[in-house]
């Protein structure tokens, strides 16, 4: 077993993974920051975001494991005091897992480049000045023309996230699909959305087609994909669900369900 420790080092991470290090050094585990089989995140969601993306060329060979330092986070499933029992299970491991999927989000530029991201929450799309216009396609159909602040495209496990604080729906990971959340929509008479959140299956796929040369800035998850910075224009952004996924050790993984509970319900029976 070949393992890698990523740490948002703060006080508190980096002594729980000097606990985890001495727990790891009972054991026959090796650690390898390179080709791990396994990486454990050692403080919050974005500590795991940012260790995903870190690892995201090598996705189908590492599966991941989170300790969290802070509050209870969606991909975390471990505290400090279990360091030892999180130990012996990874010493044990028989390469059990639960996955998630991801969403691939590419930006086509006007000069015919393309940017390729892969996120595993959310993908937003916004205009810092006055409102965005862009045709909504779906799986290459013209479905409505928007104008508003701007788009968010989650994935189910996102869903939670920034799709929930726009009005988006909680979505079971088991459903694999694409959730489309508006940021702010105009609807007049001139302009007029469907107004919801629109959810497509894995099949299916959604093109933002950009209808103006400003500048807008385009996140996958907590990376900034294109900003104000890049002075290239946007044609579009196409949006499907990823052939890859995220994989997390089953050792004690919580469900969707019981996270979502404890998270916004405070976990009342």
């Amino acid at each position: 077993m070949k393992v890698s420790i990523y740490s948002n080092h703060t006080e508190d991470s980096n002594r729980v993974s000097d606990l985890i290090m001495k727990e790891i050094n009972k054991t026959n585990i090796e650690v390898d920051d390179d080709n791990p089989e396994v990486v454990i995140t050692v403080g919050g969601d974005g500590t795991l975001l940012s260790a995903f993306h870190h690892y995201a060329h090598q996705i189908d060979d590492v599966r991941f494991v989170g300790v969290h330092t802070g509050h209870l986070g969606f991909y975390t499933d471990w505290r400090d005091f279990e360091v030892g029992q999180m130990v012996d299970g990874l010493a044990s491991d028989n390469g059990q897992k639960v996955s998630y999927p991801l969403v691939c989000v590419d930006i086509i530029y006007q000069d015919g480049s393309v940017d390729n991201f892969t996120a595993l929450n959310e993908s937003t799309v916004k205009k810092i000045e006055n409102t965005m216009v862009c045709d909504i396609y779906i799986k290459g159909e013209l479905f409505e023309r928007f104008r508003g602040d701007g788009l968010c495209v989650s994935t189910p496990t996102g869903s939670t996230g920034y799709n929930k604080s726009v009005g988006g729906a909680v979505i079971d990971p088991s459903l694999v699909g694409l959730q489309l959340g508006e940021i702010a929509s105009i609807n007049n008479r001139v302009f007029r959305t469907l107004g919801s959140p629109i959810i497509v299956g894995k099949d299916q796929y959604l093109d933002l087609v950009l209808n103006t040369d400003e500048q807008l800035i385009v996140s996958a998850d907590n990376l900034q994909a294109h900003d104000m910075d890049n002075k290239k224009k946007i044609a579009k952004i196409h949006y499907e669900i990823s052939p890859h996924q995220i994989s997390f050790a089953r050792y004690r993984h919580t469900s969707f369900w019981k996270r979502v509970d404890e998270a916004f319900i405070g976990g009342i029976k």
